[in-house]
């Protein structure tokens, strides 16, 4: 490797908004699990982002924060909305930027992936998702005055992050949420200006880019996260993908974060990570994201499957991805970029358990990272020696008693 590769991954970017990144680490949303009672961010929050702002990467993105109160994904996701307390906002904001990176709040609706026993769900037609699990029940097609509301429910939310320190944010536009199942044409199968056509089904996202914007102006941060096809037969598809970034650009995007699949098939995640190409060079969608590059010229985050230092710098250094996202080597090695951009070969350890079952692993994967997300928020060590039956266990009776303890007026 040639020594200026050595230095690319300290090299700052700027984006079309006129925001400097500082350098080509970005924390990769992660949902934590970790909001008080009413909605607030909380100190637990502020205590892990503190962590990871000091561990060196230049852009923090946020996990889930909900646009809407009574739906949301996890029973202790953040929400902002008229109801938040705007000093926990800003102290949220002020402990993911302590170390002079910059922060974005991930936006978020879960649609149809709201789970059992909090109300009837929502998506734009009433498909009940397909896993092999029951905590998902049908949900209620939205109505157009629906739809109309909850885009100006992103756009405040993203206000609210925006006037209380963040420099943006991110709509979560994959893996099944909201903005997502409008873009599915399994899920959205409205036959009203909502759905349809490819340009029927991009409306959604589209609108809410908009909203936002002018909520937030142009001198801040807008990303999305999109996936790269949802690997269902007759689903988003690699095409798609393409055409909504191109509409994504023109719409004034400032970053878009290349991600896959949903609830239904983390079959094909597991698929990608066994390739060998995948193995070569860590990142699950690099490939997709080099394809991406010559249709679109928007800044490209990758995400998903990056452990070593060496892989790091030789995606960015060819150029496949302007920023590198990492969310679950930063579980056991917060530091990372610190030491990656000190010169320091590496490679992040994995310590979470696994099973056989693929559908297990999804949530037991979850769960282990969920539990030691806790652990750093009360400054304890992760716990690496935990096995998929103690996970699995804690689990379960976590999300039972948050369920009971945190449920949303």
């Amino acid at each position: 490797m040639h020594n200026s590769d050595q230095n690319i991954l300290a090299q700052p970017l700027a984006l079309p908004c006129g925001t400097v990144i500082p350098n080509r680490f970005a924390k990769a949303p992660t949902s934590e699990h970790l909001a008080e009672r009413s909605g607030d961010p909380g100190t637990d929050l502020a205590t892990l982002y503190r962590i990871w702002s000091e561990g060196g990467s230049g852009l923090i993105i946020t996990g889930n924060v909900m646009v809407e109160r009574r739906k949301f994904e996890a029973p202790r996701n953040p929400v902002f909305d008229a109801k938040t307390n705007p000093a926990a906002v800003q102290s949220y904001a002020a402990a993911a930027k302590s170390a002079g990176n910059k922060a974005i709040v991930q936006i978020s609706h879960p649609g149809r992936q709201q789970q059992r026993g909090r109300g009837k769900s929502v998506a734009p037609s009433a498909i009940r998702l397909d896993a092999p699990w029951p905590l998902f029940g049908t949900p209620r097609s939205l109505t157009g005055a629906e739809i109309a509301d909850l885009i100006g429910r992103f756009a405040e939310t993203a206000r609210i992050a925006v006037e209380n320190g963040f420099d943006g944010v991110e709509l979560h536009a994959a893996h099944g949420y909201l903005i997502n199942q409008f873009l599915s044409p399994i899920v959205n199968q409205r036959s009203d200006e909502w759905g349809g056509s490819f340009s029927g089904r991009a409306k959604f996202l589209l609108e809410v880019l908009a909203a936002v914007r002018e909520a937030i102006g142009p001198e801040r941060i807008i990303a999305a996260k999109l996936n790269s096809a949802d690997f269902q037969r007759g689903g988003f598809s690699n095409e798609d993908s393409i055409a909504t970034a191109q509409l994504l650009e023109a719409a004034g995007l400032d970053l878009l974060e290349v991600s896959g699949g949903t609830y239904e098939d983390p079959q094909m995640i597991v698929g990608l990570q066994r390739r060998q190409s995948t193995i070569d060079r860590e990142a699950y969608f690099l490939e997709f994201a080099e394809r991406l590059r010559g249709e679109t010229k928007l800044p490209l985050m990758v995400s998903g499957g990056f452990r070593s230092s060496y892989a790091m710098r030789a995606a960015v250094a060819s150029g496949s991805t302007y920023l590198l996202g990492l969310a679950r080597p930063l579980t056991l090695m917060p530091d990372l970029p610190n030491r990656v951009l000190a010169g320091e070969s590496l490679r992040a350890s994995d310590a979470e358990p696994r099973s056989k079952i693929k559908f297990v692993d999804a949530f037991l994967g979850s769960s282990w990272h969920n539990q030691q997300y806790a652990r750093m928020a009360s400054h304890k060590q992760p716990a690496t020696d935990r096995g998929p039956f103690w996970t699995l266990a804690a689990g379960a009776a976590k999300l039972q008693r948050d369920a009971t303890l945190y449920g949303r007026g």
